[in-house]
């Protein structure tokens, strides 16, 4: 029994000094930094200086925050209905026996693979060019001039480029969490539900989505927390770093911790760690939220 204890000790040890240091001591350490104000993220604590919810009280104060909020918000709420229609929609047709099934999951989920860098590209260059972009070609051929003559990567319609584009990279991810989901339902209740004469959409309505709301949580989660990490897209879609288009929170911590060479916000870690603490308390009150209305305890298949 002592040898058994010793050999348990001697494999979680190292586990657990791995996460102490690799993420519970960052996550406490950038809690404590946002109630400090610090001119450098590596500065020793003795040049801290406390400020209270000082960081926190700006930052609601400050417009520019304000405003990369609700671009994240825009983003969470219309881009993830958006991504989970489509995946949904994509998952039940791949699950429904149609040919071809492994090529068109790996199609649809091929921007995945593809670097965010390089598929930003392509939308900016291919899709959305004034001069010879594909909505231009596609609505100039189809004569709606009025879509046609639209300026895609202006700062009217810049927003709505980037959620498209980056909602096109996101849904064959989230696909695929659906499909796993919808594979685990045994046919029996399908066969069940046909013999009771229910057709394919209520077949879909009654068996497959209460049978996949722990997969809903799952994807809502995941969403959200990609979300909440949009620093990339905005940087590619944007020629500024605090273009109100297409600024989010993790920009604007970017040029509170780095600067970001340019002198659009102050240069503060402890502000920047309060975006962070600000941002993993959405999260967790999302999780919390989703768990609340989703329920599947009572389920089992």
């Amino acid at each position: 029994m002592k040898k058994s204890k010793t050999m348990i000790i001697c494999f979680l040890l190292p586990d657990l000094i791995f996460f102490v240091f690799v993420f519970l001591y960052p996550i406490c350490r950038t809690i404590l930094m946002s109630f400090f104000k610090i001119s450098g993220v590596t500065d020793a604590i003795s040049k801290w200086t406390f400020v209270g919810m000082g960081n926190f009280t700006k930052l609601f104060e400050t417009s520019l925050f304000m405003t990369s909020l609700w671009n994240i918000f825009r983003i969470w709420l219309i881009g993830g209905f958006i991504v989970m229609a489509l995946a949904l929609l994509f998952a039940v047709i791949l699950t429904s026996g149609i040919r071809f099934k492994s090529f068109y999951r790996a199609a649809i989920y091929m921007p995945n693979v593809v670097s965010a860098v390089a598929l930003a590209t392509m939308w900016l260059q291919y899709v959305y060019n004034s001069r010879f972009g594909l909505f231009k070609t596609i609505f100039t051929a189809l004569h709606l001039k009025g879509l046609a003559a639209i300026q895609w990567t202006d700062n009217a319609h810049k927003f709505w480029a980037l959620l498209i584009a980056y909602c096109f990279g996101m849904v064959g991810y989230h696909m695929l969490i659906f499909a796993s989901g919808i594979e685990r339902i045994s046919e029996e209740y399908f066969e069940a539900a046909t013999l009771d004469g229910a057709n394919k959409v209520k077949q879909f309505w009654y068996v497959t989505l209460p049978l996949i709301k722990g997969v809903f949580k799952t994807n809502i989660t995941m969403w959200s927390v990609t979300s909440v990490g949009f620093f990339l897209w905005s940087q590619l879609f944007s020629t500024v770093t605090a273009d109100t288009q297409t600024i989010t929170p993790m920009v604007y911590m970017y040029t509170q911790v780095f600067g970001a060479g340019n002198s659009v916000t102050e240069h503060n870690a402890g502000m920047g760690a309060a975006v962070g603490v600000i941002l993993s308390i959405c999260v967790v009150i999302i999780f919390a939220v989703t768990n609340k209305l989703l329920k599947d305890d009572d389920l089992e298949f």
